[in-house]
């Protein structure tokens, strides 16, 4: 579509949107309320990548997505609603905030379409509370976008979600919308082809090996002694360069470096952005039907075609591998049971990553309409997979080992929309961008049979991986 046709369609749309605005504020007139216009317009070709960088102001929240394999990508940013809370009750409490706003919302489009419906932008903490008080973010935060670009399979939408009361200007909101619009698309397509460099930084504040190895030795003396059958520990790497760190050039490593990963980066609208690269999907739910991913074990790829299935190999026969991978399909399905789902546990493979390959084994179910997706997550977040098993004693060892906080590291992050999809990933190889520092976080599986000094390389070999996109 062109600059000329989205006019064209606009003008078309106009007349037939101000009386559609003009009805939700006599409506607000006479309840005393506030409603929730959402506007969604087929647009032509743009990066959605592009957009966050241009339009998006620093004192906004915004929400970026990226998954190349799945050929979507969304670039959301402002809030027309928002919910920021902590404790035990968020998952609840965000579900409730969802079906609030959704209540009050109506929807104006032509279109029916992935994305083209009002969509909720997750983040939640790994924990329920944050040991950290100065935590740039909260332990939740659900918010729908003022506005948002999305692409999927080749299928670009603008969405416009407009807080109408009875003082609101119909002409002037009408204005803006125009103007950004126009904006979007006097963008270019592609990315600014920026060359890629390798980060230089002024100080680098290298993770206590020793410390972390002592921290396995630890959680290998809980397991022997049969406390737990895992624990997932993580380490920190801190680091200042010399300048700002460029949010977008990096997001545009990681989309070219991790191609088969979800790209994702959360700003809280204060500075700071919770960026990375995940391998791992939590749930997804597409028109009922859900797919969670089961991830753990991993080996290193290898330099050669032969070193690499030699690796492969290994990963498939060892005991200890599969031992932690079977915890992981074991949790989820006993989760998603309790829930009333019947899960279908697929067979086994290999997920291959840049630099590393897991154990990854898909399962399935049908999600009836009376469970939401937000009941799911709060199920099965953590899974063995991030903290451990049993994982009540896993996640009190984690508090003992660490010295940082997790917050947004190894915990749930993604969207719902109004008709119950969703994706969820967990957070991890990610890192904590603020201003010219940066923390890097990576985590490794702790079971019967691990090996510190192993365990410790898996770590910096994942922190590495993320090291390298940062510019």
């Amino acid at each position: 579509m062109t600059v000329s046709q989205c006019r064209a369609d606009f003008f078309v749309y106009n007349k037939e949107l101000y009386h559609f605005l003009w009805a939700i504020q006599q409506n607000c007139l006479r309840r005393n309320c506030t409603q929730i216009a959402s506007v969604s317009i087929e647009i032509a070709p743009v990066d959605p990548l592009v957009v966050l960088g241009k339009l998006t102001q620093p004192q906004q929240v915004s929400f970026y997505w990226e998954n190349k394999s799945k050929k979507e990508a969304i670039a959301s940013f402002d809030a027309a609603a928002k919910l920021e809370i902590t404790g035990k009750n968020r998952f609840k409490e965000s579900e409730y905030f969802i079906k609030d706003c959704l209540d009050r919302t109506i929807c104006f489009s032509e279109i029916d379409r992935a994305f083209s419906k009002p969509q909720f932008l997750c983040s939640f903490s790994f924990f329920d509370e944050l040991s950290q008080a100065d935590y740039p973010f909260p332990s939740a935060t659900i918010f729908l976008p003022r506005w948002q670009v999305a692409v999927k399979n080749n299928r670009y939408t603008f969405v416009a979600n407009i807080p109408i009361d009875a003082r609101v200007d119909i002409q002037k909101i009408l204005q803006v919308l125009w103007s950004k619009l126009e904006t979007i698309h006097s963008l270019e397509y592609d990315f600014p082809s920026l060359k890629i460099r390798q980060p230089k930084f002024s100080q680098k504040y290298v993770a206590n090996p020793e410390h972390f190895k002592r921290s396995v030795l630890g959680a290998l003396e809980s397991i022997q002694s049969n406390r737990l059958r895992k624990v997932v520990l993580a380490d920190v790497l801190d680091v200042r360069a010399n300048i700002r760190f460029n949010l977008l050039q990096s997001l545009n490593n990681l989309r070219q470096f991790h191609s088969n990963c979800c790209i994702f980066s959360i700003s809280n609208g204060k500075g700071q952005n919770f960026i990375g690269a995940s391998p791992e999907r939590l749930i997804g739910i597409d028109k009922q039907q859900l797919i969670t991913d089961a991830l753990a074990g991993s080996a290193p790829r290898g330099k050669t075609p032969a070193e690499d299935a030699l690796n492969a190999s290994r990963l498939l026969s060892s005991i200890k591998e599969r031992h932690e991978h079977s915890l992981v399909i074991d949790f989820i399905t006993q989760r998603l049971s309790q829930l009333g789902l019947l899960p279908q546990v697929l067979k086994p493979r290999l997920r291959q990553l840049s630099n590393i390959q897991h154990l990854w084994t898909p399962i399935n179910a049908v999600v009836p309409n009376n469970v939401h997706p937000l009941r799911i997550v709060a199920q099965l977040h953590p899974t063995p997979a991030v903290a451990g098993a049993a994982r009540e004693i896993a996640c009190r060892e984690i508090r003992r080992y660490e010295n940082f906080e997790r917050g947004l590291y190894a915990a749930p992050l993604g969207w719902v929309d109004s008709e119950g999809n969703c994706e969820f990933i967990v957070g991890i190889r990610s890192a904590l961008i603020d201003s010219d520092r940066a923390r890097l976080y990576a985590g490794a599986g702790i079971v019967a049979g691990s090996n510190p000094e192993k365990e410790l390389a898996e770590v910096q070999l994942k922190l590495q991986a993320l090291l390298r996109a940062l510019v």
